[in-house]
């Protein structure tokens, strides 16, 4: 175990000299702990479960650099794909053939993908499918749900999760009010609330968009019918229904959670573990809706790293280590251990707790719960988390810093690596 002693000294500097070279010091505003205090530790290098900070620290992750590294960080089969791809070149800006492996793989996973178009990151897919959703429908109108985060276009930024509610900001300044008076909002898990929305604004609404499960509001499930009842709505007042599988896609489940819940949307973003760790995003779906994407369409969208050769290489083995058999039984072992245990331990020390896990994505909010949506999860006892969070950081383990974010497991974490982490849980919440 990592004493609570560990000197952060070159952290500290790197990091005082970065807020005078980048806004809050960093390139994504939740990286700078704002909302957990101290300073943030500088990473050096990374491999299988863990990193090591320029102190020589090392650490057991869970952010898995906010998904992606489902395989575990700097896998030896990714690296030998990409050393191989590198003496190729780095970017083509022209077709090869490395997409249409990628997307192949894609479409025989993900049931709503008939056709797939890659970018360079889930917003950008996010804003791509807005414009093709309302295109299609010749509607203007979408409904999001309060706490879900699509990027940081300017149509999302509307009650969004993520670094938003990590930071409390409101509706961001500099987001004209026209970009945003067609976006409707809604608590996620309320049909009912779905339906005024529908009935308010009759064959105006082009569609429904949302993470199936909400991983930037914290780890919050669907209920039992919510899903189903989305995909009822739409059909009957004529809307697409799009799933932001960004954070999901390939985490919870293969073929995302359209496969795990058993519902198909019209539509599906992607991104972070179909890049393997480098940039990439992707949007898919039916095939007379993707057909309307410039060439073939009047819908336009352009790239030029979009199907970069090292992305598309690092998705294409990091999607066949995940077919490997037993991989996602694994990651739902050792992520219920974790989960379960994070909230005996929580409970057997007098904490408040709720949360809960899908395979290999999992979530803690201190607060008695249940969490059905983002208003639910604001409840939750910020500042505790705070404490929690550098305690366990002091201790050797990296969790999200911020209570409004969603854990990650990879198939490189040990059944020892979890008990670890409990055990220093156990000690840091005893000691809250």
């Amino acid at each position: 175990m990592v004493n609570t002693t560990i000197k952060t000294t070159k952290s500290q500097e790197i990091f005082a000299s970065a807020q005078n070279l980048m806004p809050g010091g960093v390139s994504s505003p939740v990286r700078a702990f704002k909302s957990v205090g101290g300073q943030p530790i500088v990473f050096d290098r990374v491999k299988g479960a863990y990193i090591w900070d320029v102190d020589g620290n090392q650490y057991i992750d869970y952010v898995g650099t906010w998904g992606p590294a489902i395989c575990g960080h700097a896998h030896p089969e990714v690296i030998a794909a990409l050393h191989e791809a590198l003496e190729k070149g780095t970017s083509f800006g022209a077709p090869s053939v490395l997409e249409n492996v990628l997307a192949e793989m894609v479409i025989d996973a993900v049931p709503s993908i008939e056709m797939v178009r890659f970018v360079n990151s889930g917003t950008e897919a996010c804003m791509a499918v807005l414009r093709l959703m309302r295109a299609f429908t010749n509607r203007e109108k979408i409904i999001k749900f309060e706490g879900c985060y699509h990027g940081h276009a300017d149509m999302f930024l509307v009650k969004a999760g993520s670094g938003v509610a990590t930071l409390g900001l409101p509706d961001s300044p500099g987001v004209p009010k026209s970009a945003t008076s067609n976006t409707l909002t809604a608590p996620f898990n309320d049909l009912e609330a779905v339906k005024a929305l529908f009935e308010e604004n009759r064959d105006q609404i082009a569609g429904v968009i949302l993470e199936p499960v909400v991983g930037n509001a914290g780890f919050i499930p669907p209920d039992a019918g919510f899903l189903e009842g989305l995909r009822e709505l739409t059909h009957e007042y004529g809307a697409l229904l799009v799933f932001d599988e960004v954070m999901t896609g390939f985490r919870i489940a293969y073929g995302g959670a359209q496969e795990k819940f058993g519902i198909t949307p019209d539509l599906t973003t992607l991104g972070k573990v179909i890049g393997g760790g480098l940039p990439v995003g992707a949007y898919g779906g039916r095939r007379d809706i993707m057909s309307m994407i410039a060439p073939a369409g009047p819908v336009y969208q352009a790239g030029t790293l979009s199907g970069n050769p090292l992305a598309m290489t690092a998705g294409i083995k990091t999607l066949e280590l995940l077919q490997k058999p037993g991989t996602y039984e694994y990651l739902d072992k050792i992520t219920q251990q974790l989960s379960d245990g994070l909230l005996q331990i929580a409970q057997e020390t007098g904490h408040a707790a709720c949360g809960g896990h899908i395979s290999a994505m999992f979530g803690l909010f201190f607060t008695a719960g249940p969490v059905h949506n983002y208003e639910d999860a604001k409840k939750s006892d910020t500042a505790k988390f705070g404490r929690f969070h550098r305690g366990m950081l002091e201790r050797g383990v990296y969790l999200a810093p911020s209570q409004f974010e969603a854990g990650f497991t990879s198939f490189a974490h040990t059944e020892e690596d979890i008990n670890q982490t409990l055990a220093v849980a156990r000690e840091v919440l005893s000691s809250l």
